[in-house]
């Protein structure tokens, strides 16, 4: 089943993916980044838009 991931060793937490996710299924806090994998369409507009590629699609 694949699913987005977040790579926490390189995300900083700027929140931009947030912004462009169309089912909001991202929360970010002040020490990390959650995905919502239920909620998540795999659209993978936030893992084009991360400036960092700190997301990834992966199936595992």
């Amino acid at each position: 089943m694949s699913r987005i991931v977040v790579k926490k060793d390189l995300c900083d937490l700027c929140g931009t993916c947030v912004g462009v996710c169309p089912v909001d299924c991202m929360e970010l806090s002040e020490t990390e980044l959650t995905i919502d994998a239920e909620t998540c369409i795999l659209c993978r507009f936030c893992v084009d838009i991360c400036p960092i590629e700190a997301l990834e699609m992966t199936d595992e």
